[in-house]
């Protein structure tokens, strides 16, 4: 198990500006352990599926100076990363070190125990500090209410810009999250996340109507080559990627849009955003995958208006994290949390309600 297929952070940022060392030292920026699954892949689609920001360009150029390294040996680009592979990216600089800075920023902890914690985030709100969020994040809200009170958020770990997270959500996404308090509950956490026997249903605003009530999408989840923000869906058992499976529900059909439930059966970084795209149904309003544009519907300026409202009153992708299940880490009991829809969501689907019943009278 690698920490990257554990986790799912694909976002590790590159420092803004670095010294370069004087005495030819190097340092590590990134570990990865290949899986014991691992199937022979090239060493610059291998890295580039797991870094942010990361070409193969440059990881070819890094691998051409001698930067990246298999077992502590350089390698070139062509490398092929074979099972329990250690891949280490070195540069003549240190990396940044991100202290996690106690804020007293109000969150909703919906439960809470000796080992964890359940949050019901608010969108908007980034779940970890990296690159342009160093502060503000729901991490810096829990180093606050945690502090001398759990041992992974404690003043030792503070560099850690992830204490006690074993998932996250989107910054725009609202809902639920678990929070690890302590090295077992992690580890166990982490583990079932890993082996998929968690329980995560999201509820979402989709772009267009859908021939089928049910549907699975699958298809692996990798970074777009075209723009490095957005995740695109290559084939299942291609090397690009990594597997991701959708199953969804239609709720309520809403004329050109429709009330879908998503559950995750794996959680790779942007799974239903990318899949619904992929599937023809955008999300609402996502400003990154295009949804911020009318994509179905009329001509009539009456409606493009009616849209531009929406939009207004939900700025952000239709999409909330409604419930979360999981083993509790000691106590061997099942959990399960839910939370309400939150109101910006809420007075959408009541607008498009309301337009669709005077269409409808019409």
């Amino acid at each position: 198990m690698t920490t990257e297929e554990t986790y799912d952070f694909d976002d590790i940022d590159e420092p803004e500006e670095a010294e370069v060392a004087s005495d030819g030292q190097m340092y590590e920026h990134h570990r990865f352990v290949a899986d014991k699954k691992q199937g022979l892949l090239r060493i610059d689609k291998f890295i580039v599926n797991r870094i942010d920001h990361a070409s193969r360009t440059k990881v070819q150029d890094a691998a051409d100076a001698g930067n990246i390294l298999v077992n502590g040996t350089p390698v070139k680009s062509n490398y092929k990363v074979k099972p329990g592979d250690v891949v280490s990216i070195v540069m003549s600089y240190p990396p940044r070190e991100i202290e996690i800075i106690p804020e007293d920023i109000p969150i909703n902890i919906v439960y809470e125990d000796d080992q964890l914690l359940v949050v019901n985030k608010q969108p908007g709100m980034c779940v970890h500090p990296g690159y342009g969020n160093y502060t503000g994040t729901l991490v810096n809200a829990l180093a606050f209410h945690l502090q001398d009170k759990a041992e992974l958020w404690t003043r030792e770990a503070k560099n850690d810009p992830r204490p006690g997270l074993v998932h996250r959500i989107d910054k725009d996404t609202s809902g639920l999250l678990v929070v690890a308090k302590t090295e077992l509950a992690k580890t166990s956490l982490a583990r079932q996340f890993f082996n998929k026997t968690t329980s995560r249903t999201y509820v979402a605003i989709a772009w267009g109507q859908f021939d089928e009530d049910e549907g699975t999408i699958r298809g692996n989840i990798g970074r777009s080559s075209q723009d490095r923000k957005q995740m695109s869906v290559y084939p299942e058992g291609s090397e690009i990627g990594k597997h991701a499976v959708t199953h969804y529900k239609v709720l309520e059909r809403l004329g050109y849009v429709t009330l879908v439930q998503c559950r995750l059966e794996t959680g790779r970084t942007h799974q239903i955003r990318a899949h619904f795209k992929h599937i023809g149904h955008t999300l609402f309003n996502d400003e990154r995958y295009g949804g911020d544009q009318i994509l179905k519907g009329t001509t009539f300026s009456k409606y493009k208006q009616f849209v531009q409202n929406c939009f207004q009153i939900l700025p952000r992708q239709a999409l909330h994290a409604k419930t979360l299940g999981f083993m509790h880490p000691t106590r061997n009991e099942y959990m399960e949390f839910d939370s309400d829809v939150p109101q910006d969501m809420l007075q959408c689907i009541e607008k498009w309600r309301t337009y669709i019943a005077q269409r409808e009278e019409e």
